[in-house]
């Protein structure tokens, strides 16, 4: 999926989004990535276009990214025929070398996906560790959300979390 940029600005909202530079005045006619409320509305513009395979139960959206998963490959087919086939008059349209096709297993939103296990991707996990201990509120928030996006992998992590939150009212 190539992005917000698909999603058409509103002519009204266009005034909006101009850029003002020496060589003239520009107006964007697709909605930018930087905009505080892309990612809600294209979120709600894709579960829109999609909400009947979401349904179905075959396919999963995070923005602009789309899992189809089945259990044939003929399914499997089927399924990408008819996504494609929505996309298509509609002018939405998708990154080739962002595509993955016929995966066993895949990483998304930091989790690693096989069949039906669900587990931590390490890397995600690695990296959120390396950062410093929280000096103040802001980065202790920071680190429980970071935290609790894990939770269900953890089943000490209430317990946890108490220390954690106690820790942070005294800072």
């Amino acid at each position: 999926m190539k992005g917000f940029d698909q999603n058409g600005v509103k002519p009204n909202s266009m005034k909006l989004l101009r850029i003002i530079c020496h060589m003239g005045i520009y107006e964007y006619t697709g909605m930018p990535s930087g905009i505080k409320n892309a990612p809600s509305h294209f979120q709600r513009m894709m579960d829109t276009i999609f909400q009947e395979e979401i349904l179905e139960g075959w396919m999963v959206l995070y923005i602009d990214d789309i899992i189809i998963y089945s259990e044939t490959w003929e399914d499997h087919v089927q399924y990408i025929d008819r996504v494609l086939s929505k996309c298509t008059p509609i002018n939405l349209n998708f990154s080739l070398k962002k595509c993955n096709f016929d995966q066993q297993k895949l990483l998304a939103l930091g989790q690693k996906v096989s069949g039906l296990s669900l587990a931590i991707d390490q890397n995600k996990v690695a990296a959120g560790l390396l950062k410093p201990v929280p000096k103040n509120i802001k980065e202790m928030q920071s680190f429980l959300g970071f935290a609790s996006y894990y939770r269900n992998h953890n089943r000490k992590f209430p317990t946890e979390l108490v220390v954690y939150t106690s820790y942070g009212q005294k800072m």
